[in-house]
Protein backbone atom coordinates (compact mmCIF):
# COMPACT_ATOMS: atom_id res chain seq x y z
CA UNK A 1 0.00 0.00 0.00
CA UNK A 2 1.24 3.40 -0.92
CA UNK A 3 0.30 6.01 1.28
CA UNK A 4 0.50 10.25 0.88
CA UNK A 5 0.98 12.49 3.96
CA UNK A 6 -1.30 15.37 3.18
CA UNK A 7 -0.67 18.58 5.92
CA UNK A 8 -3.44 21.25 5.71
CA UNK A 9 -3.67 24.14 8.36
CA UNK A 10 -6.57 22.32 10.19
CA UNK A 11 -3.81 19.62 10.82
CA UNK A 12 -2.19 15.86 9.74
CA UNK A 13 -4.04 13.46 7.35
CA UNK A 14 -2.95 9.86 6.00
CA UNK A 15 -5.10 9.67 2.76
CA UNK A 16 -4.59 5.49 1.77
CA UNK A 17 -4.56 4.36 -1.73
CA UNK A 18 -6.87 1.91 -0.75
CA UNK A 19 -10.90 2.43 0.80
CA UNK A 20 -10.71 2.73 4.24
CA UNK A 21 -12.08 0.32 6.45
CA UNK A 22 -15.57 0.15 8.00
CA UNK A 23 -16.03 1.47 11.71
CA UNK A 24 -14.82 -1.21 13.88
CA UNK A 25 -17.75 -1.19 15.94
CA UNK A 26 -21.59 -1.30 13.92
CA UNK A 27 -23.28 -4.07 15.57
CA UNK A 28 -22.86 -6.16 18.40
CA UNK A 29 -22.11 -9.49 16.87
CA UNK A 30 -19.51 -11.95 17.87
CA UNK A 31 -17.78 -10.87 14.63
CA UNK A 32 -17.50 -7.65 15.69
CA UNK A 33 -17.38 -8.23 19.12
CA UNK A 34 -13.91 -10.41 18.41
CA UNK A 35 -12.79 -7.64 16.17
CA UNK A 36 -12.95 -4.95 19.20
CA UNK A 37 -10.80 -7.54 21.29
CA UNK A 38 -8.35 -7.93 18.48
CA UNK A 39 -8.20 -4.14 18.07
CA UNK A 40 -7.46 -3.66 21.69
CA UNK A 41 -5.40 -6.57 22.17
CA UNK A 42 -2.93 -5.17 19.69
CA UNK A 43 -2.91 -1.66 20.77
CA UNK A 44 -2.08 -3.17 24.17
CA UNK A 45 0.99 -5.29 23.07
CA UNK A 46 4.22 -3.92 22.36
CA UNK A 47 4.61 -5.79 18.80
CA UNK A 48 8.09 -5.83 16.33
CA UNK A 49 10.30 -3.32 15.19
CA UNK A 50 10.66 -4.57 11.47
CA UNK A 51 7.63 -2.92 9.85
CA UNK A 52 5.11 -0.05 10.98
CA UNK A 53 1.64 -0.06 10.15
CA UNK A 54 2.14 2.33 7.35
CA UNK A 55 4.26 0.67 5.57
CA UNK A 56 7.43 2.73 7.17
CA UNK A 57 10.73 0.11 7.78
CA UNK A 58 10.70 1.07 11.40
CA UNK A 59 13.51 1.74 13.97
CA UNK A 60 10.55 4.75 13.99
CA UNK A 61 8.81 5.52 17.75
CA UNK A 62 6.68 2.77 18.15
CA UNK A 63 3.85 4.90 19.20
CA UNK A 64 -0.01 3.82 19.58
CA UNK A 65 -3.42 5.73 19.89
CA UNK A 66 -4.35 6.32 23.49
CA UNK A 67 -6.21 3.37 24.94
CA UNK A 68 -8.11 4.96 27.23
CA UNK A 69 -9.44 7.33 24.77
CA UNK A 70 -9.79 3.97 22.50
CA UNK A 71 -11.85 2.77 25.63
CA UNK A 72 -14.03 6.09 26.12
CA UNK A 73 -14.94 5.23 22.06
CA UNK A 74 -15.79 1.90 23.08
CA UNK A 75 -17.89 2.86 26.32
CA UNK A 76 -19.99 4.79 23.55
CA UNK A 77 -20.47 2.14 21.47
CA UNK A 78 -21.84 -0.32 24.01
CA UNK A 79 -24.16 2.05 25.70
CA UNK A 80 -22.04 2.01 29.03
CA UNK A 81 -21.28 4.17 31.85
CA UNK A 82 -17.54 5.47 30.98
CA UNK A 83 -15.05 5.48 34.25
CA UNK A 84 -12.20 4.64 31.88
CA UNK A 85 -11.04 8.49 30.79
CA UNK A 86 -10.59 10.88 33.72
CA UNK A 87 -12.73 13.67 32.42
CA UNK A 88 -15.29 15.22 34.53
CA UNK A 89 -19.03 15.75 32.99
CA UNK A 90 -19.72 18.43 34.69
CA UNK A 91 -18.83 21.93 34.04
CA UNK A 92 -16.61 24.46 34.93
CA UNK A 93 -17.48 27.07 36.73
CA UNK A 94 -19.76 29.41 35.67
CA UNK A 95 -18.01 32.85 36.04
CA UNK A 96 -14.96 30.87 33.92
CA UNK A 97 -17.47 29.94 31.41
CA UNK A 98 -19.27 33.52 30.80
CA UNK A 99 -15.75 34.82 30.38
CA UNK A 100 -15.10 32.69 27.71
CA UNK A 101 -18.02 33.50 26.23
CA UNK A 102 -17.16 37.31 26.69
CA UNK A 103 -13.76 36.78 24.75
CA UNK A 104 -15.40 34.72 22.20
CA UNK A 105 -18.01 37.57 21.82
CA UNK A 106 -16.58 40.37 22.01
CA UNK A 107 -12.99 39.74 20.37
CA UNK A 108 -11.36 42.26 22.42
CA UNK A 109 -9.97 42.93 25.81
CA UNK A 110 -12.92 45.77 26.94
CA UNK A 111 -10.55 45.46 31.02
CA UNK A 112 -13.57 43.08 32.38
CA UNK A 113 -11.34 40.82 33.54
CA UNK A 114 -7.67 42.49 33.27
CA UNK A 115 -8.42 45.18 35.94
CA UNK A 116 -10.92 43.61 37.77
CA UNK A 117 -10.79 40.02 37.84
CA UNK A 118 -10.84 39.56 41.70
CA UNK A 119 -14.09 41.47 41.78
CA UNK A 120 -16.44 41.11 38.79
CA UNK A 121 -19.58 39.45 39.48
CA UNK A 122 -20.82 36.88 37.05
CA UNK A 123 -23.91 39.51 36.61
CA UNK A 124 -21.96 41.84 35.64
CA UNK A 125 -20.51 39.53 32.92
CA UNK A 126 -23.87 38.37 32.09
CA UNK A 127 -25.04 42.17 31.49
CA UNK A 128 -21.76 42.68 29.51
CA UNK A 129 -23.08 39.17 26.99
CA UNK A 130 -26.77 40.37 26.57
CA UNK A 131 -25.49 43.90 25.49
CA UNK A 132 -23.11 41.77 22.98
CA UNK A 133 -26.12 39.79 21.92
CA UNK A 134 -28.25 42.38 21.41
CA UNK A 135 -26.25 44.40 19.31
CA UNK A 136 -27.00 44.85 15.47
CA UNK A 137 -25.11 41.92 13.65
CA UNK A 138 -23.64 44.52 11.21
CA UNK A 139 -21.75 46.38 14.05
CA UNK A 140 -19.80 43.27 14.04
CA UNK A 141 -17.78 44.48 10.69
CA UNK A 142 -16.80 47.28 12.43
CA UNK A 143 -14.98 45.62 15.32
CA UNK A 144 -11.46 44.96 15.97
CA UNK A 145 -11.11 41.11 16.75
CA UNK A 146 -8.14 40.16 19.30
CA UNK A 147 -9.27 37.66 21.16
CA UNK A 148 -10.18 34.71 18.10
CA UNK A 149 -6.84 35.92 16.79
CA UNK A 150 -3.01 34.36 17.53
CA UNK A 151 -1.71 35.71 20.72
CA UNK A 152 2.18 35.68 21.64
CA UNK A 153 3.52 31.88 21.44
CA UNK A 154 4.25 32.07 25.17
CA UNK A 155 0.86 33.46 25.84
CA UNK A 156 -0.83 36.53 26.93
CA UNK A 157 1.32 38.98 29.45
CA UNK A 158 -1.63 39.58 31.63
CA UNK A 159 -3.01 35.31 31.39
CA UNK A 160 0.97 34.53 32.49
CA UNK A 161 0.96 37.37 35.29
CA UNK A 162 -2.26 35.32 36.70
CA UNK A 163 -0.41 32.89 37.01
CA UNK A 164 2.19 33.72 38.79
CA UNK A 165 -0.16 35.74 40.91
CA UNK A 166 -1.64 32.27 41.84
CA UNK A 167 1.45 30.43 42.62
CA UNK A 168 2.48 33.34 44.79
CA UNK A 169 -1.03 33.11 46.72
CA UNK A 170 -1.58 29.64 47.08
CA UNK A 171 2.43 28.40 47.44
CA UNK A 172 3.92 31.72 48.12
CA UNK A 173 6.31 31.08 45.35
CA UNK A 174 7.20 33.94 43.56
CA UNK A 175 8.10 32.92 39.80
CA UNK A 176 8.32 36.08 37.05
CA UNK A 177 5.69 35.59 34.06
CA UNK A 178 9.10 35.97 31.90
CA UNK A 179 9.78 32.42 32.90
CA UNK A 180 6.43 31.07 32.54
CA UNK A 181 4.59 29.94 28.70
CA UNK A 182 1.28 28.91 28.37
CA UNK A 183 0.78 25.33 26.83
CA UNK A 184 -1.94 23.54 25.07
CA UNK A 185 -2.39 21.73 27.96
CA UNK A 186 -0.12 20.25 29.96
CA UNK A 187 0.26 17.12 27.37
CA UNK A 188 1.94 19.77 25.30
CA UNK A 189 3.73 21.47 28.17
CA UNK A 190 5.27 17.70 29.45
CA UNK A 191 6.37 17.16 25.93
CA UNK A 192 7.72 20.48 25.80
CA UNK A 193 9.48 19.93 28.35
CA UNK A 194 11.36 16.54 27.33
CA UNK A 195 12.52 18.13 24.01
CA UNK A 196 13.86 21.04 25.81
CA UNK A 197 16.21 18.96 27.99
CA UNK A 198 16.40 15.52 26.17
CA UNK A 199 18.40 14.59 23.36
CA UNK A 200 18.03 11.31 21.42
CA UNK A 201 19.30 8.36 23.28
CA UNK A 202 19.00 10.13 26.77
CA UNK A 203 17.26 7.85 29.53
CA UNK A 204 14.62 9.28 31.25
CA UNK A 205 13.13 7.67 34.73
CA UNK A 206 9.50 7.23 35.00
CA UNK A 207 7.12 5.72 38.03
CA UNK A 208 5.07 2.57 36.65
CA UNK A 209 2.20 2.50 37.08
CA UNK A 210 2.33 5.51 34.57
CA UNK A 211 0.08 7.90 32.15
CA UNK A 212 0.43 6.42 28.79
CA UNK A 213 1.66 9.79 27.45
CA UNK A 214 4.61 9.81 28.58
CA UNK A 215 6.22 6.76 27.69
CA UNK A 216 4.72 7.64 24.18
CA UNK A 217 6.34 11.14 24.05
CA UNK A 218 9.87 9.32 25.10
CA UNK A 219 9.15 7.31 22.27
CA UNK A 220 8.80 10.12 20.02
CA UNK A 221 11.30 12.64 20.92
CA UNK A 222 13.89 8.69 20.84
CA UNK A 223 14.35 9.22 24.71
CA UNK A 224 15.06 5.96 26.74
CA UNK A 225 12.16 5.47 29.44
CA UNK A 226 13.27 3.91 32.19
CA UNK A 227 11.09 2.63 35.12
CA UNK A 228 10.96 2.38 38.73
CA UNK A 229 7.90 0.53 39.95
CA UNK A 230 5.42 1.52 42.50
CA UNK A 231 4.06 -1.44 44.54
CA UNK A 232 1.10 -1.87 47.08
CA UNK A 233 2.05 -1.74 50.51
CA UNK A 234 -1.02 -3.36 52.15
CA UNK A 235 0.06 -2.98 55.86
CA UNK A 236 0.11 0.83 55.18
CA UNK A 237 -2.71 0.87 52.43
CA UNK A 238 -0.21 2.49 50.37
CA UNK A 239 2.05 2.66 47.07
CA UNK A 240 5.41 2.47 47.68
CA UNK A 241 8.66 2.50 45.60
CA UNK A 242 12.37 0.41 45.76
CA UNK A 243 14.65 3.26 47.22
CA UNK A 244 17.77 1.03 45.38
CA UNK A 245 15.72 0.98 42.43
CA UNK A 246 15.01 4.60 42.06
CA UNK A 247 18.69 4.95 42.63
CA UNK A 248 19.81 2.76 40.05
CA UNK A 249 17.74 4.29 37.27
CA UNK A 250 18.25 7.86 38.51
CA UNK A 251 22.12 7.52 38.06
CA UNK A 252 23.23 8.75 34.42
CA UNK A 253 19.38 10.02 33.85
CA UNK A 254 18.66 13.43 31.70
CA UNK A 255 14.97 13.48 33.51
CA UNK A 256 12.69 11.87 35.74
CA UNK A 257 9.02 12.67 35.38
CA UNK A 258 7.00 13.09 38.34
CA UNK A 259 3.29 12.95 38.58
CA UNK A 260 1.75 13.43 42.23
CA UNK A 261 -1.02 13.12 42.86
CA UNK A 262 -0.53 10.57 40.83
CA UNK A 263 -2.56 8.53 37.91
CA UNK A 264 -3.36 5.93 38.33
CA UNK A 265 -2.42 5.13 41.87
CA UNK A 266 -3.54 7.92 43.74
CA UNK A 267 -0.14 8.46 45.31
CA UNK A 268 0.92 11.27 47.19
CA UNK A 269 4.61 11.69 47.15
CA UNK A 270 5.37 13.42 50.38
CA UNK A 271 7.92 15.81 51.56
CA UNK A 272 10.37 12.86 52.69
CA UNK A 273 10.13 10.70 49.18
CA UNK A 274 10.54 14.40 47.37
CA UNK A 275 13.39 14.99 49.08
CA UNK A 276 15.03 11.77 47.97
CA UNK A 277 13.92 12.73 44.52
CA UNK A 278 15.71 16.14 44.68
CA UNK A 279 18.72 14.65 46.40
CA UNK A 280 19.32 11.88 43.68
CA UNK A 281 18.94 14.13 40.70
CA UNK A 282 20.83 17.02 42.32
CA UNK A 283 23.84 14.23 42.51
CA UNK A 284 23.80 13.98 38.78
CA UNK A 285 25.50 16.35 36.57
CA UNK A 286 22.37 17.42 34.46
CA UNK A 287 19.20 15.48 35.67
CA UNK A 288 15.63 17.84 35.70
CA UNK A 289 12.58 16.92 37.44
CA UNK A 290 9.58 17.39 35.13
CA UNK A 291 6.76 17.55 36.92
CA UNK A 292 3.00 16.66 36.22
CA UNK A 293 0.59 18.85 38.62
CA UNK A 294 -2.95 18.80 36.84
CA UNK A 295 -4.32 17.13 40.05
CA UNK A 296 -2.80 19.24 42.96
CA UNK A 297 -5.73 20.34 44.68
CA UNK A 298 -7.22 16.34 44.98
CA UNK A 299 -5.72 15.60 48.03
CA UNK A 300 -7.71 13.57 50.56
CA UNK A 301 -7.37 12.96 54.99
CA UNK A 302 -4.68 10.42 55.79
CA UNK A 303 -6.46 7.68 58.35
CA UNK A 304 -5.95 10.47 60.88
CA UNK A 305 -8.10 12.79 59.37
CA UNK A 306 -4.95 15.33 58.78
CA UNK A 307 -5.16 16.86 55.40
CA UNK A 308 -2.48 15.50 52.81
CA UNK A 309 -1.02 18.39 50.85
CA UNK A 310 0.80 18.95 47.57
CA UNK A 311 4.37 20.17 47.95
CA UNK A 312 5.60 22.21 45.23
CA UNK A 313 9.12 21.33 45.04
CA UNK A 314 11.05 24.63 43.71
CA UNK A 315 9.26 26.12 46.72
CA UNK A 316 9.90 23.68 49.18
CA UNK A 317 13.34 22.54 47.72
CA UNK A 318 14.40 25.91 46.40
CA UNK A 319 18.34 23.78 45.72
CA UNK A 320 16.36 22.12 42.61
CA UNK A 321 14.22 25.36 40.90
CA UNK A 322 17.46 25.50 38.25
CA UNK A 323 16.38 21.98 37.76
CA UNK A 324 12.38 21.79 38.19
CA UNK A 325 10.07 22.12 35.32
CA UNK A 326 6.53 22.38 36.55
CA UNK A 327 3.96 21.38 34.38
CA UNK A 328 0.19 21.95 34.85
CA UNK A 329 -3.07 23.15 33.45
CA UNK A 330 -6.57 24.12 34.11
CA UNK A 331 -8.49 20.79 32.52
CA UNK A 332 -8.68 18.64 35.50
CA UNK A 333 -9.07 21.53 38.15
CA UNK A 334 -11.64 23.78 36.04
CA UNK A 335 -13.63 20.82 34.75
CA UNK A 336 -12.51 21.81 31.39
CA UNK A 337 -10.36 18.98 29.89
CA UNK A 338 -11.50 20.40 26.34
CA UNK A 339 -10.60 23.63 26.37
CA UNK A 340 -6.53 22.47 26.45
CA UNK A 341 -4.63 25.51 28.64
CA UNK A 342 -2.13 24.38 30.47
CA UNK A 343 1.38 26.05 31.74
CA UNK A 344 5.08 25.28 32.11
CA UNK A 345 7.14 27.20 35.02
CA UNK A 346 10.61 26.79 33.54
CA UNK A 347 14.37 27.52 34.62
CA UNK A 348 15.40 31.42 33.95
CA UNK A 349 18.19 29.69 31.70
CA UNK A 350 16.15 27.02 29.67
CA UNK A 351 13.24 29.62 29.25
CA UNK A 352 14.69 30.69 25.63
CA UNK A 353 14.80 27.02 24.57
CA UNK A 354 11.64 25.99 26.16
CA UNK A 355 9.49 28.91 24.50
CA UNK A 356 11.03 28.06 20.94
CA UNK A 357 10.46 24.50 21.02
CA UNK A 358 6.71 24.97 22.00
CA UNK A 359 6.11 27.99 19.47
CA UNK A 360 7.46 25.41 16.71
CA UNK A 361 5.05 22.74 18.03
CA UNK A 362 2.11 24.40 18.50
CA UNK A 363 2.48 28.37 18.15
CA UNK A 364 0.46 28.48 21.04
CA UNK A 365 -2.36 27.95 23.21
CA UNK A 366 -5.91 28.61 22.42
CA UNK A 367 -6.13 32.89 22.72
CA UNK A 368 -9.98 32.95 24.20
CA UNK A 369 -9.19 29.98 26.54
CA UNK A 370 -6.26 32.09 27.71
CA UNK A 371 -8.62 35.56 28.66
CA UNK A 372 -10.98 33.17 30.61
CA UNK A 373 -8.26 31.54 32.69
CA UNK A 374 -8.01 35.06 34.14
CA UNK A 375 -11.56 33.98 35.50
CA UNK A 376 -10.46 30.46 36.76
CA UNK A 377 -7.05 31.64 38.20
CA UNK A 378 -8.86 34.40 40.58
CA UNK A 379 -11.14 31.96 41.95
CA UNK A 380 -11.49 32.40 45.34
CA UNK A 381 -9.11 30.44 47.49
CA UNK A 382 -11.71 28.21 49.06
CA UNK A 383 -12.44 27.00 45.65
CA UNK A 384 -8.59 25.74 45.60
CA UNK A 385 -8.56 24.29 49.28
CA UNK A 386 -11.60 23.15 50.10
CA UNK A 387 -13.93 22.37 46.82
CA UNK A 388 -11.57 20.69 44.95
CA UNK A 389 -10.33 18.94 47.81
CA UNK A 390 -14.00 17.36 48.62
CA UNK A 391 -15.81 16.92 45.17
CA UNK A 392 -14.81 13.70 44.55
CA UNK A 393 -14.14 12.15 47.81
CA UNK A 394 -17.84 10.66 48.57
CA UNK A 395 -17.83 9.52 44.92
CA UNK A 396 -14.19 7.45 45.36
CA UNK A 397 -15.06 6.13 48.66
CA UNK A 398 -18.88 5.03 47.12
CA UNK A 399 -17.13 3.67 44.25
CA UNK A 400 -14.47 2.01 46.13
CA UNK A 401 -17.20 0.20 48.69
CA UNK A 402 -18.75 -1.23 45.90
CA UNK A 403 -15.29 -2.40 43.97
CA UNK A 404 -14.97 -4.46 46.96
CA UNK A 405 -18.28 -5.58 47.75
CA UNK A 406 -17.75 -8.02 44.51
CA UNK A 407 -14.37 -8.83 44.79
CA UNK A 408 -11.38 -6.03 43.97
CA UNK A 409 -8.84 -5.22 45.93
CA UNK A 410 -8.56 -1.53 46.63
CA UNK A 411 -6.22 0.51 48.26
CA UNK A 412 -8.04 3.97 48.47
CA UNK A 413 -5.93 6.82 46.56
CA UNK A 414 -4.46 9.81 48.93
CA UNK A 415 -5.48 12.21 45.58
CA UNK A 416 -6.58 12.55 42.27
CA UNK A 417 -9.61 10.52 41.11
CA UNK A 418 -8.98 6.96 40.36
CA UNK A 419 -9.00 3.77 41.74
CA UNK A 420 -6.68 1.08 40.64
CA UNK A 421 -7.73 -1.61 41.68
CA UNK A 422 -6.72 -5.76 41.78
CA UNK A 423 -9.36 -8.03 40.28
CA UNK A 424 -7.78 -11.60 40.58
CA UNK A 425 -10.89 -12.45 42.79
CA UNK A 426 -13.36 -10.98 41.25
CA UNK A 427 -15.30 -14.68 40.22
CA UNK A 428 -16.11 -13.57 36.94
CA UNK A 429 -12.91 -12.38 35.91
CA UNK A 430 -10.41 -14.91 37.47
CA UNK A 431 -7.73 -16.12 35.20
CA UNK A 432 -8.49 -13.23 32.53
CA UNK A 433 -5.97 -10.63 31.08
CA UNK A 434 -6.50 -7.33 32.03
CA UNK A 435 -7.88 -6.68 28.63
CA UNK A 436 -10.13 -9.77 28.47
CA UNK A 437 -11.41 -8.50 32.07
CA UNK A 438 -12.05 -4.74 30.87
CA UNK A 439 -14.11 -5.91 27.54
CA UNK A 440 -16.25 -8.21 30.09
CA UNK A 441 -16.79 -5.51 32.27
CA UNK A 442 -17.98 -3.58 29.20
CA UNK A 443 -19.98 -5.75 27.68
CA UNK A 444 -21.44 -7.89 29.90
CA UNK A 445 -22.09 -5.42 33.00
CA UNK A 446 -22.42 -2.19 31.06
CA UNK A 447 -19.15 -0.29 33.03
CA UNK A 448 -16.31 0.85 30.94
CA UNK A 449 -12.52 0.63 33.24
CA UNK A 450 -8.64 0.93 31.66
CA UNK A 451 -6.67 -2.40 31.24
CA UNK A 452 -4.01 -1.95 34.28
CA UNK A 453 -1.45 -2.99 32.07
CA UNK A 454 -1.55 0.05 29.80
CA UNK A 455 0.30 1.63 32.96
CA UNK A 456 3.67 -0.09 33.15
CA UNK A 457 6.44 -0.30 30.55
CA UNK A 458 8.62 -3.21 32.08
CA UNK A 459 6.74 -5.33 34.97
CA UNK A 460 3.88 -7.82 34.82
CA UNK A 461 2.57 -6.21 38.16
CA UNK A 462 -0.36 -4.56 35.77
CA UNK A 463 -1.66 -8.17 34.89
CA UNK A 464 -4.33 -8.14 37.90
CA UNK A 465 -5.05 -4.34 37.50
CA UNK A 466 -8.38 -2.04 35.88
CA UNK A 467 -8.51 1.56 36.26
CA UNK A 468 -11.81 3.13 37.37
CA UNK A 469 -12.32 6.90 37.13
CA UNK A 470 -14.38 8.38 39.80
CA UNK A 471 -14.44 12.25 38.44
CA UNK A 472 -18.21 11.59 36.31
CA UNK A 473 -21.42 12.98 37.82
CA UNK A 474 -23.08 10.78 41.33
CA UNK A 475 -25.55 10.10 38.49
CA UNK A 476 -22.72 8.11 36.44
CA UNK A 477 -21.30 6.80 39.48
CA UNK A 478 -24.26 5.33 41.30
CA UNK A 479 -25.85 3.85 37.65
CA UNK A 480 -22.22 2.00 37.78
CA UNK A 481 -22.47 0.90 41.02
CA UNK A 482 -26.08 -0.61 40.55
CA UNK A 483 -24.70 -2.53 37.29
CA UNK A 484 -21.83 -3.59 38.93
CA UNK A 485 -23.80 -5.09 42.08
CA UNK A 486 -26.34 -6.49 40.05
CA UNK A 487 -23.37 -8.56 37.37
CA UNK A 488 -20.76 -9.37 39.21
CA UNK A 489 -21.32 -11.83 42.19
CA UNK A 490 -21.28 -10.47 45.34
CA UNK A 491 -18.08 -11.37 48.32
CA UNK A 492 -19.20 -12.64 51.29
CA UNK A 493 -18.48 -10.12 54.15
Amino acid sequence: MITTFCCHHFGYHLRPSVPAAPPILRLRTPTVIAGTHRLLSSMMSSGDNTMSPTGIDDDEPQVKESVIRLMTRLAMQYNAVNLSQGFPNEPPPRKVKLALAQAVLSGKDEGLLQHNHCDITEQELTDSLINLLTKESSEDDTVTDELNQYSPPMGRADARKAVSEYYSRLYNYNVSEDHITLTLGATEAVATALRTVGRPGDKVVIFEPFHELYSSQCEIFYLNPVYVTLKPNKEKNEWDYDTDELKDAIKGAKAIILNTPHNPTGKVFDQSELKQVVDLCLEEEDCYIITDEIYEHMTYPDDNGTQRKHLLIPEVFPEAAHRTLVCNSIGKSASATGWRLGWCLHPPALSSLYRGVHDQLVAMAPHPMQYASLAYLNLPTEYFSETLSSRYINRIRKLADALKSTGFGVILPEGSYYLFVDFESVKELKGLSPTDAAMYLLEEVGVASVPGDNFYGKSEEGKKYLRFAACRSDTDIDNAILRLKEKLHPVMM
